[in-house]
């Protein structure tokens, strides 16, 4: 079979379109034959209510394990966070990131707001009117 030279083009077009689409669709997996090091001792600061920590773990940099050290991250309300840990698959290792995974024991518990009792707020308007001195009230003539 002889290949002219609008085929090639033709060809050639379709192959590049083939390798641009490719990268879109494709997953990367990394496949780690070197299990990660005991996981190193952190100790946690006092953190902020709203705030949980996320422990620290080993990555992967290509070439070796590296320590990535914990942090506070902002909480989320009926969520836990589940931190990164690495998964072994056979000989393989794969490292699952962390997340933010539904509590099945979360209870949401509404703040109660004390209640004031209306009579004690008072304000200037609420003195002047019952006479208390401080300037002219109902009962205040000059």
């Amino acid at each position: 079979m002889i290949i002219t030279p609008p085929l090639k083009k033709i060809m050639l077009a379709l192959l590049l379109a083939g390798a641009a689409a490719a990268p879109a669709v494709a997953q990367v997996s990394i496949n780690i034959n070197l299990a990660p090091p005991q996981p190193q001792y952190e100790a946690v600061p006092v953190l902020a209510p709203a705030q949980v920590w996320a422990p620290g773990y080993w990555a992967w940099t290509g070439e070796r394990h590296v320590w990535v050290r914990g942090h506070a991250i902002q909480k989320r309300e009926g969520y836990r966070w589940a931190p990164d840990r690495w998964e072994q698959r056979g000989n393989a290792y794969y490292r699952q990131p962390g997340a933010w995974v539904r509590d099945a024991n979360y209870v949401y518990v509404k703040d109660k707001k004390d209640k004031k009792d209306k009579y004690e707020k008072h304000d200037k308007h609420n003195d002047k009117r019952h006479g208390n001195g401080h300037g002219k009230g109902h009962g205040d003539r000059d």
